[in-house]
Formats: structure tokens, C-alpha cells, sequence
């Protein structure tokens, strides 16, 4: 048997997807259940609205998995030339989410903040679903605009106006962490696309003095600011959720106080199920548990520009730039969530990808890691001469 006959053999008989990237995600989304519940239990006993069941969240959180990989599995199935051709659209039903949950008896207010839409038993943060669709759309608007992205009035400044209205609009919630990742993933789209560098350093310069202005206009933000630097100064007030957090990072040292033997899940840290899941993670299962999580992400991001690399040597260049976006959302998001747990960022109101509480979050990082396995699905059709 000849070389050439060997190497198409063995194309042929490759795998059809990248079945490491998806075990890594179901390895994170069994991992995620059980530490919600883990997380969730005292809080589930001691509250009425949940009827004092343990497992209140636990099967909500099921629940959410399961609705999450029938939406994966039907958004695997759409080609990508599919989500390139609608992604404007689903910008815009993105955009008239965004309005409505700013509407009284529309939007559901809950800590001050109006980021979830009520249909019937069904709640939705469009925040969640509009970094998708961010994704998709600046993607799409860099192929689009690839002649016009050194002109600064035809290539970037059209794309500078819808993000400040989606800003605008996430701020009035507000959810100011949200904004963060989805200017992330615009700007890395817009940078790997190739935007004029010049363009790009003047987007990075506008980017850090717009967050400086809201932190510094904001009395609530500021005081995050200055909570998080020094939490032990104000152990009782803003500094209460960062020192429960740190405590809980001390506990659990190497290897961790053991699964489900956590104290600061008993009603001292709040938000424990959500957003400062890894500091039970952290607790119960130590330093070890923590570098493992961090692993796996590590490397699925690098999955996400491995698959990106190769469909730009297919010239499938919405693909690449969508799948980078994917990329850059689940590591940014990540990043800022480990960072507020450890106490290096200021607090935020951002989840664990696939890992926390939450049923928008939950689905829309599904249905991304979905379509990033459809864009691998099909490099690997085309490297073996078969249609898409």
C-alpha cells in the first residue's frame, strides 16, 4: 500500500468531530451539577421559596442541562453559512431583547438589577444569549467589511455605534459584566480580522478611559473598587463577599476539606451556587480542584483557535472568526469569574461558564460549543473532499 492510499485511509477513518473538546465539555457540565448541588443545599433547606427541598436546584440545574443539550444538539445541525446568513437578525431579536427587559412588568428586577425576562415558568437573561449573537454578528461584519476595515467611517465606525447601543443598554440593567465580555469578544474579532492597527489602538485607548469614566461616575462601582483592594477593611459590609470568598480559598489549602464538607456554603458566602462557585470548588477540593478546572478551559480555548486556525486554511473565514469569538468569550468570562473568587478583580455579576447556576448562561454556552464543533465537523468533511 502506497503513502498516498495510507494517508487517505487514514482521513477517511478520523473522527468525524473533535470528540476531546466534547467530552472536555460534558467533563465541566457533570462537574458544574454536582458541585451546584454541593454549593446549593444548605441554601435550598433554609429558603421557603424553594419549599425547603435540598435538591431544589440541583434538579432546576438538570433541568437546565437537559433543555441545553436538546438546543446543542439542534444547533449542531445548522451549517455555518446558516448562522452567517441569520446572525443579523438574531442581532436585532437580540437588540429588542435587550429593550425589554428594561421595561416595568417586562423585565424582572432582582438586586436592583433588571436583566431577566419572565415567560410564564421560563426566565431569560437576554445578556446571556447576546454574546452569541455579538459573536456572530461582528464575525460576520468583518468578512462582510474585509476591503473597508483600514477605513475608519466605513469599516469601524458603523460597527462602534451598534456596540455603544448594546452597551448603552446593558448598562441601564445594568450589568456592566456582561459589557466586559462582550466587548472582548467585538474587539478580538475586530483585532483578528484585521482591523487597521492604528484604528485598534485608538479602540483600546477609547475602551480604557469609557470603563475608568464608569467606575469613577458610578458610586456603587467605585465602592467595589474599593472593597475589592482591601475587603478586611470592611469585612462586615463590601468587603463581606470577597473575605468569605478568600476564606473559603484558605480552607481548602492542596487537596480541599472534601466533597460537600464546605462551611462557607452554609449561608456565609453569598452567591455560592453562581457566581463564587470555584471558591466552594476551592474549599472542598483545594488547589487541586482549582488548577483542574482552570486545565480544562485552558484547554478548550485552545481548541476553539486550533479549529479557528483550521478552517482559515479551508478560506472559511466566518468560521475561524466565530470560532476565535467562542474562544474568547468562555476564557474572558472565565478569567474575570476566577479572578473576582481569588480576589484580583473587583466583584462582578458573571457565572462560571458551563459550571454555575443558571439556565440562559448554561444554554447559550451549549449551543456555542455546538456550533464550534459543527465549524470542526465540517474542516474535517472538507479535508477529506466531502461536502458541507
Amino acid at each position: 500500500m502506497t503513502l498516498t492510499m495510507l494517508a487517505r485511509k487514514e482521513r477517511l477513518t478520523a473522527p468525524a468531530y473533535d470528540q476531546g473538546l466534547l467530552w472536555v465539555a460534558l467533563m465541566l457540565l457533570g462537574f458544574g451539577l454536582v458541585m451546584v448541588y454541593s454549593a446549593s443545599i444548605a441554601l435550598a433547606e433554609a429558603d421557603k421559596a424553594t419549599g425547603h427541598q435540598s435538591t431544589y436546584y440541583l434538579i432546576r440545574h438538570a433541568a437546565y442541562l437537559g433543555v441545553s443539550f436538546v438546543a446543542a444538539m439542534v444547533a449542531f445541525q445548522v451549517p455555518t453559512r446558516i448562522w452567517q446568513k441569520i446572525a443579523p437578525y438574531l442581532f436585532l431579536i437580540g437588540i429588542a431583547l435587550l429593550v425589554l427587559v428594561l421595561i416595568p412588568g417586562i423585565g424582572r428586577e432582582v438586586n436592583g438589577s433588571r436583566r431577566w425576562i419572565s415567560f410564564f415558568f421560563i426566565t431569560l437573561q437576554p445578556s446571556e444569549l447576546m454574546k452569541l449573537f455579538v459573536a456572530m454578528y461582528v464575525a460576520d461584519y468583518t468578512v462582510r467589511k474585509a476591503a473597508q476595515m483600514d477605513s475608519f467611517t466605513k469599516g469601524f465606525l458603523p460597527m462602534l455605534a451598534v456596540m455603544l447601543l448594546v452597551g448603552g443598554l446593558l448598562l441601564r440593567e445594568p450589568d456592566f459584566g456582561a459589557f466586559a465580555v462582550i466587548a472582548a469578544i467585538a474587539v478580538s474579532i475586530l483585532w483578528l480580522g484585521g482591523i487597521n492597527i492604528r484604528i485598534f489602538g485608538g479602540l483600546l485607548v477609547l475602551l480604557v478611559v469609557g470603563f475608568v469614566l464608569l467606575i469613577w461616575s458610578s458610586p456603587y462601582r467605585l465602592q467595589r473598587i474599593t472593597g475589592f483592594m482591601d475587603p478586611w477593611a470592611d469585612p462586615f459590609g463590601k468587603g463581606y463577599q470577597l473575605s468569605h470568598a478568600l476564606i473559603a480559598f484558605g480552607r481548602g489549602e492542596w487537596f480541599g476539606v472534601g466533597l460537600g464538607a464546605s462551611v462557607e456554603k452554609l449561608l456565609y458566602l453569598p452567591e455560592a451556587h453562581t457566581d463564587f462557585l470555584l471558591a466552594v470548588i476551592a474549599e472542598e477540593l483545594g488547589f487541586v480542584g482549582v488548577c483542574t478546572v482552570v486545565m480544562l478551559f485552558g484547554w478548550m480555548v485552545m481548541r476553539a483557535f486550533g479549529i479557528a486556525k483550521e478552517a482559515v486554511l479551508h478560506e472559511r473565514y466566518f468560521s475561524a472568526l466565530l470560532a476565535q469569538g467562542i474562544g474568547v468569550w468562555l476564557g474572558v468570562q472565565a478569567i474575570i469569574n476566577m479572578g473576582v473568587n481569588m480576589g484580583i478583580l473587583p466583584t462582578k455579576g458573571l457565572t462560571l461558564p458551563l459550571l454555575s447556576y443558571g439556565g440562559s448562561g448554561i444554554v447559550a454556552n451549549c449551543v456555542a460549543l455546538a456550533i464550534l464543533l459543527r465549524i470542526d465537523w465540517e474542516n474535517r468533511r472538507l479535508a477529506k473532499g466531502m461536502p458541507v
